[in-house]
């Protein structure tokens, strides 16, 4: 079927930046790279309106006559593959963190050099482009400042082995062509949707804690205003032991000997010489100096037998003098 330049023009007008109008003209290399680059950044699909017309012929059966076996060296191509194979390592830097940057970024590169090489009628020799970019990656050592010299270094390879496509290549079905260019957009975007649905998670994480921190805020005067009447002695702090975290805060007479009788294991109301003989023995079994494989604990307990033992045998001794 033989294309019409108006249906070219509005294919152009309508989804440029997205390669319709290459598609329309089976420039299959074109649109792909126009899909991965929003119409080479903008200024290539531009520049598409004045070159429509012979691409139109072009598919339409006009042959152009070339003087050459080999297509001359264009400084629009190299720059164009300089430049599509830096994005192409950038995008690989973010979207692919978790592979080898040695791996990941020469890929990227060589595989975006080798798509602008394969723009329109002319191809390069893809093992070669390939070679270029991970000897360079290599010598570099995979850092990403080295995506230059990298998509410099393939793109001078793709120059070298630049070559014509053969003439009468066969054309699949257009549902064919638009699946594996499917494909291939999948292939560019998935990392770089799943680094940013991981990006918003992490956001969505943080917002929602702004309500919890907003109130830990507004009550942090209450607080202030709680510790300071504690420190001026207008509310009670119970037991040392309660300021030590141990979890009790007997708050009356009763409740802090009933709290030192369990700590030493003793049943309440137990007599002074059982008070005296469970205090050594858990003094011994709990001694800072007996258990540094668990030292944090041992002090916890040893503060807490002190701390019991006196308020046992305290209220003994000041009667008894």
């Amino acid at each position: 079927m033989a294309k019409r330049l108006l249906v070219a023009y509005g294919l152009w007008a309508l989804g440029g930046p997205l390669g319709l109008h290459h598609i329309y003209l089976g420039r299959d290399s074109h649109a792909l790279l126009w899909m991965l680059t929003l119409g080479g950044f903008g200024g290539g699909w531009l520049w598409d309106f004045w070159h429509l017309p012979g691409w139109v012929a072009a598919a339409n059966g006009a042959t152009e006559v070339r003087g050459r076996t080999v297509p001359a060296l264009s400084p629009l191509r190299l720059a164009g593959q300089v430049t599509v194979g830096v994005y192409f390592g950038l995008v690989a830097a973010v979207g692919l963190p978790w592979v080898p940057a040695l791996l990941a970024q020469p890929l990227a590169v060589g595989l975006g050099v080798q798509l602008v090489s394969s723009v329109g009628d002319q191809t390069a020799r893809a093992p070669s482009t390939l070679a270029a970019a991970f000897l360079a990656s290599l010598l570099f050592q995979g850092r990403v400042l080295a995506v230059l010299p990298v998509s410099v270094a393939a793109s001078m390879a793709a120059q070298r082995h630049r070559r014509y496509k053969p003439p009468g290549t066969p054309r699949h079905r257009l549902a064919a062509r638009l699946y594996h260019l499917g494909l291939a957009c999948l292939a560019f975007t998935a990392p770089l949707a799943c680094r940013g649905l991981c990006g918003a998670t992490r956001v969505l994480g943080t917002l929602l804690a702004l309500p919890r921190s907003a109130a830990e805020l507004l009550l942090l005067p209450f607080r202030a205003s709680r510790l300071l009447a504690e420190v001026l002695g207008f509310t009670g702090r119970g037991s040392p032991a309660g300021d030590r975290g141990t979890g009790f805060k007997p708050s009356s007479w009763s409740e802090r000997r009933q709290w030192a009788y369990e700590v030493l294991g003793l049943p309440a109301g137990s007599s002074a010489e059982d008070v005296h003989r469970s205090y050594r023995e858990l003094v011994k079994l709990w001694h800072p100096d007996h258990n540094r494989h668990r030292a944090e604990e041992a002090e916890r307990r040893f503060i807490e037998l002190q701390e019991a033992y006196e308020e046992l045998v305290g209220p003994r001794r000041a009667a008894a003098g």
